[in-house]
């Protein structure tokens, strides 16, 4: 038996930034995806109360925004999970298939982030859609691109698989456009206000006798026929709508960034669910059961359940609520808010709500300004948090250049000329976008704090585990961090910047690769370990005290990676216990193993003078462990070659580098014409640390660094021609140029004996990125080559 209003059921927590998608295939399965690069599956432990065991089933490089599952068909039986986010790769895996085995398919083709996904409900296609303007469809089975939904001028945001002819898209360009599954393009649905954010089927149950419902920047939600005829319109939220689902019921669904999900009967809002985060990101439904799950900038996903005997414990349902309570609303949300006109406490006992989800403010006792919903359920006022000053996002966006921001600066660079628009979303960390308007822009490098701080300054500066700085053990070259600052400031100045680009040859500090999740890569060991253990594998099962070791490994090594902390006992004892489960444990389960090595290669200086029994260095464990030998498992290649890179953050570990070049050179150059991305990126990030140890040390041989550099740059050029990846092409041209810069001799190789030149002009054709032009630029000018 239901009652009426969902409660909590369970709340999950891995994920270690915002989840950004949700979908609910089964009773006993949710799958999220998240900014944190994963996708996780939640499988149903216990039914009463529910609990639910978490494994990643896709682990990336870069923020991961739409998730769908396609249901069982044949040759798929358990169906398969669909993925695709910032890389632009949309990735399809069987449910359950560890994270560091081959995907079933890798979809191709969109140039830009993949910000929608659906699956027809016959799992017969994909369609996806990308801010590049386009929407794919994707036969399953086949793997190929089967059509391309052109016609939108701006990201497509939504999709809707509607039937298996037919194929909704919605858009920035704050149009809805109707196609066949083929390709054919039907007609435009117009009356939208804003940007079209979200889709969804209607239930032949609803009344308004609508096919599909539409939701957005505007707030609105608006019911639709195929046709174009507007049925209905749905009236409650008080920001962007992300998200739309429909229950077995007929009733809607949505959620947004006034922090709630909402229910709607028919045309009325009848329960708002606040969360304690800035954005509710995404919300599904179980067509089993009726229950719903929602994915939140707080990390959590949650499932929510009208069933009684499904929802959880009376003490973690009130743990929620006070949670809500006890959140900070940031002051934008609301508006402006004038203290001394608001209502005291004494309104919420005598005046009633006028409409479930309505907001008020009321000035409390102690000074401070609370938030309080009406719930029509419970016939009472709800606090739902304390207004605070601002630090999350203003909910009015910005259009430019068919593309949403929180703000778009105008920058002044000279006196008489039109100011350059600096885009910015405070969900970007400051130092990525002014890098990238610095770059799109053709100005100084040198000129990156004054534009960070300025962003930061702007934004006044309210960061959450975020500094202004670059953060300790990111990639100089880009990684990108949530960062919610708060309100602009009108009479900011505006920065003056001379326009010229500064030269970046040669290359003079070496790159390491840091950022990881210890957590989880220490449950991800100890999961392995119990399977190793089942499986009874005697010489690779980690006993009590090793698998103590690994746990007090993990502080320390957290600290030295932040640089907070110098050497530890507890790093140097943990590496014998690495190389034992990179020597040890088979391919399929050496992916955690691997990156803890990779950690551990920049964290000390015991990792470069560490010695087998047998007197084998970690680059002979490397070797022996067979990782290079299996193409098939990119990944661990990809984090043994880091582990390379890494080795040239200490002293020691370049002299290693140095003794061990033509063991590591020739392990790494069988995988330099793969097609994995993050794998080429390790490769070029490699080459650019020896391209600096060879040009910038006077104490090594000159005819020894000759002879490296020139094989390098045989490497490289090969690298640079066949890769399409940008920042892989980037790091092979900064490393090609600082290499140049050791001879005469050397670039008059890379010209008529290595053809760099070709390798130059397939860089410019397949990357058109300031960037990439300004520093090839630089190595015509110090090669002599010419166009």
């Amino acid at each position: 038996m239901s009652t009426f209003e969902f409660k909590l059921s369970a709340s999950l927590e891995e994920h270690e930034d915002d989840v950004r998608g949700v979908t609910f295939p089964s009773s006993k399965l949710v799958i999220s995806a998240s900014r944190d690069a994963t996708v996780r599956e939640w499988k149903l432990l216990e039914p009463e109360p529910p609990r639910y065991d978490c494994s990643i089933t896709s682990h990336g490089s870069s923020f991961v925004n739409a998730v769908a599952f396609c249901p069982p068909i044949k040759g798929y039986p358990d169906g398969l999970i669909v993925s695709g986010g910032k890389d632009t790769i949309i990735e399809v895996r069987e449910p359950g298939r560890e994270p560091d085995k081959d995907a079933e398919a890798l979809l191709l083709g969109h140039a830009h982030n993949v910000c929608a996904l659906d699956v027809s409900q016959d799992g017969a296609y994909v369609v996806s859609g990308s801010w590049d303007s386009s929407a794919r469809v994707w036969k399953v089975g086949k793997w190929e691109c089967d059509a391309i939904l052109e016609g939108h001028q701006g990201s497509v945001w939504a999709v809707l698989a509607y039937d298996k002819d037919t194929i909704i898209t919605g858009c920035a360009d704050q149009t809805i456009r109707i196609y066949t599954s083929t390709g054919k393009f039907l007609h435009t649905i117009k009356g939208s206000t804003d940007v079209v954010r979200a889709l969804c089927r209607v239930s032949p149950k609803h009344p308004s006798e609508a096919d599909f419902a539409s939701a957005g920047n505007d707030g609105i939600i608006r019911l639709w026929r195929l046709n174009g005829k507007q049925v209905g319109e749905l009236h409650g939220h008080e920001s962007f709508i992300y998200s739309l689902t429909s229950l077995p019921t007929g009733e809607l669904v949505s959620s947004g960034e006034d922090r709630t999900v909402r229910v709607w009967s028919n045309s009325a809002c009848v329960q708002t669910i606040t969360h304690p985060a800035i954005s509710v990101w995404g919300v599904a439904a179980c067509s089993e059961n009726g229950d719903i799950v929602s994915g939140a900038s707080d990390q959590k996903v949650r499932v929510f359940s009208r069933v009684k005997k499904r929802q959880a414990a009376a003490d973690a349902v009130q743990a929620f609520e006070d949670s809500v309570k006890g959140s900070s609303i940031p002051k934008q949300q609301v508006g402006d808010v004038q203290k001394d006109k608001l209502p005291g406490p004494e309104f919420l006992q005598q005046k009633s709500g006028t409409k479930e989800g309505q907001v008020i403010m009321i000035k409390e006792d102690d000074g401070s300004v609370g938030a309080y919903q009406w719930s029509q359920g419970n016939q009472s006022w709800m606090s739902v948090g304390t207004v605070v000053d601002a630090v999350g996002s203003s909910g009015k966006k910005t259009d430019y250049l068919g593309k949403e921001y929180d703000y778009v600066f105008d920058v002044d660079i000279e006196d008489g000329k039109p100011p350059l628009k600096l885009p910015y979303n405070l969900s970007q960390n400051p130092y990525e976008a002014a890098t990238k308007f610095i770059q799109d822009n053709e100005l100084p490098m040198t000129y990156l704090d004054q534009v960070s701080n300025f962003i930061t300054s702007n934004t006044q500066g309210a960061t959450l585990g975020q500094s202004s700085q670059a953060p300790a053990g990111s990639d100089p070259y880009g990684t990108e961090s949530r960062y919610r600052p708060g309100e602009s400031t009108s009479n900011a100045p505006t920065p003056s910047l001379p326009a010229s680009r500064p030269k970046v040859l040669p290359q003079k500090s070496y790159l390491s690769i840091k950022t990881a999740n210890l957590r989880t890569i220490r449950k991800k060991i100890e999961e392995l370990n119990v399977q190793l253990t089942n499986e009874g594998d005697k010489d690779a099962i980690l006993d009590t005290s090793q698998l103590a070791a690994l746990e007090a490994l993990m502080k320390p090594l957290e600290q030295s990676l932040a640089g907070t902390s110098g050497g530890n006992g507890a790093l140097e004892s943990g590496i014998d216990l690495v190389m034992q489960m990179v020597a040890t444990w088979p391919a399929g389960q050496q992916l955690p193993a691997l990156d803890l090595l990779r950690l551990l290669t920049a964290a000390t200086p015991a990792v470069a003078a560490y010695r087998s029994p047998e007197g084998d260095t970690f680059v002979d464990v490397l070797e022996d462990s067979k990782v290079f030998e299996d193409p098939d498992r990119p990944n661990n290649i990809m984090l043994a070659v880091r582990a390379f890179s890494n080795l040239f953050e200490t002293s020691d570990g370049r002299t290693l580098a140095d003794a061990s070049f033509d063991k590591i050179h020739s392990l790494v150059k069988s995988s330099t014409n793969n097609s994995n991305r993050n794998l080429t990126i390790a490769i070029t990030t490699l080459y650019v640390n020896y391209a600096v140890l060879y040009t910038s040390s006077s104490q090594l041989p000159q005819s020894r660094s000759m002879d490296r550099a020139l094989m390098l740059i045989d490497d490289l050029s090969s690298i640079i021609r066949s890769t399409v990846d940008s920042e892989a092409v980037y790091r092979g041209l900064v490393a090609a140029g600082t290499l140049l810069g050791l001879d005469e001799e050397l670039q008059m190789a890379a010209k008529e004996i290595y053809d760099l030149e070709r390798a130059l002009k397939k860089a410019e054709q397949t990357v058109k990125e300031p960037r990439i032009k300004s520093v090839i630029g630089e190595i015509r000018n110090l090669s002599g080559a010419s166009k």
